[in-house]
């Protein structure tokens, strides 16, 4: 996060969206992105602002990206619906899909071990452990360069109270698996994690949900676990086989400076693109 946008009604209400500002590229013109994730704003008192009634002027941006948090409330109306996603809500009867429960028991039998620990008292081995995973994982998935975390923002990450290291072992005693999840906003977030290659044809991973629930009750929480890349691919069929609840995540397409965002997206295939002016060249 380099901003925070601040909203106010002068009323002493407002909002504050984290914001990752940067240039665009070949111009003086700058833009802005919410952290990866679901931030949503920090809510003191408003909410659902109409985006119509503000003078983006003031950001001296051409276009600001926002993503929202899930379920609301939401920092401003008219959002794009992105995709459902999926819970797991604790206090309604959890009941995994039938071939995630198999893999658990059979892989409890064949002696993966799993494990939950705050962020904080994890050891090195455990952090390295899910550093490499989740850079292995992202490189299996042709994954883009925003999704390689630096070892300064892991470093951070861990010295939060409320995030967790969940870690599955394999019955040889190596890292098999492991997860990051995150408390926010009234969810537990299943943020990131992996399977070593070797063992991906246990699906280990499946081991570490039944952890995350137990950890969401105690939090008083449901588990988020997200959505499909598009919906009703093979990553949210998934996710489905786990999830008792959904909800919905919702993005704002801020255009700030209409004149100049015009300009910067002549010449861009930018239809379902926002920015426009980012998108490839058509």
């Amino acid at each position: 996060m380099t901003h925070s946008l601040v909203v106010e009604d002068g009323e002493g209400r407002g909002l504050r969206v984290p914001l990752i500002v940067r240039p665009i590229e070949g111009t003086h013109y700058r833009d802005a992105v919410s952290p990866y994730g679901f931030p949503g704003a920090e809510l003191s008192g408003l909410s659902g602002v109409p985006v119509d009634g503000i003078d983006w002027r003031g950001t001296e941006l051409v276009s600001i990206f926002l993503r929202d948090r899930i379920g609301g409330p939401y920092c401003f109306s008219g959002g794009h619906l992105r995709s459902e996603v999926c819970l797991i809500d604790p206090k309604r009867p959890v009941k995994f899909r039938s071939d995630h429960g198999a893999d658990i028991r059979r892989n409890s039998r064949r002696g993966y071990l799993s494990s939950v620990v705050p962020a904080r008292d994890s050891t090195r081995e455990q952090r390295e452990a899910l550093k490499s995973i989740y850079r292995q994982t992202m490189a299996r998935n042709q994954a883009g360069g925003r999704y390689y975390f630096t070892d300064d923002w892991f470093a951070e990450v861990f010295t939060s109270p409320l995030a967790w290291l969940v870690t599955t072992l394999a019955p040889d005693g190596t890292v098999a698996s492991a997860a990051l999840v995150v408390l926010s906003d009234g969810l537990l977030h299943n943020f990131l994690g992996g399977t070593v290659d070797a063992h991906l044809v246990h699906s280990p991973a499946k081991n570490e949900f039944p952890l995350m629930v137990e950890l969401a009750a105690k939090l008083d929480a449901c588990v988020h676990l997200g959505g499909g890349v598009r919906p009703g691919d093979g990553i949210e069929r998934f996710k489905r086989g786990f999830a008792n609840a959904t909800s919905h995540f919702y993005t704002h397409d801020l255009i700030c400076d209409p004149v100049a965002y015009a300009q910067l997206s002549q010449g861009h295939a930018g239809e379902g693109f926002f920015p426009a002016y980012r998108a490839p060249r058509s």
